[in-house]
């Protein structure tokens, strides 16, 4: 880790850590849900009680609650000729590491919404993208990008 100088103090500065998020999000069942996030995208286990669980998703912290009147379909939105899911969540993966989930997730037989794809060839933001939903019917896409400069390009 380097150590930058504020040129304001001239006192050392520890170099910014991008922050976590969290996100909480609805599920039907908790074991079903804990062998999907586990076993299949390889997710880390955190803390749990009886009705809801944690996950580490790429560093991320996730909480699924079991609370089934809440687990719906989300409506789509029209994207680069897909119906793509308004209410969803994912992670930004390295091309190798999303190419290697995308390999997991065939494997475990786990059916694409959105197969996965190269978007928006040759334009700015030109991403390798993929959805699938989870056991209790959350819509997640993981994405890639050649240049991670890209993510936000407009």
């Amino acid at each position: 880790m380097s150590v930058e100088a504020d040129t304001s103090t001239n006192k050392a500065v520890a170099p910014r850590v991008m922050p976590r998020f969290h996100l909480a999000f609805p599920i039907l069942d908790k074991e079903e849900t804990r062998q999907f996030y586990r076993d299949v995208l390889g997710c880390g286990v955190g803390r749990e009680a009886e009705a809801w669980i944690d996950f580490d998703l790429w560093g991320h912290q996730i909480s699924a609650h079991v609370k089934p009147d809440e687990c719906a379909a989300a409506r789509t939105n029209g994207v680069d000729g897909d119906a793509v899911p308004v209410r969803h969540f994912g992670a930004i993966l390295e091309w190798d590491d999303w190419e290697a989930l995308r390999d997991r997730l065939q494997a475990a037989g786990v059916p694409w919404i959105i197969e996965p794809k190269i978007r928006f060839k040759g334009e700015p933001g030109e991403q390798g993208t993929m959805f699938c939903l989870d056991p209790s019917g959350n819509a997640l896409e993981f994405k890639t990008f050649k240049s991670m400069e890209s993510v936000f390009a407009t």
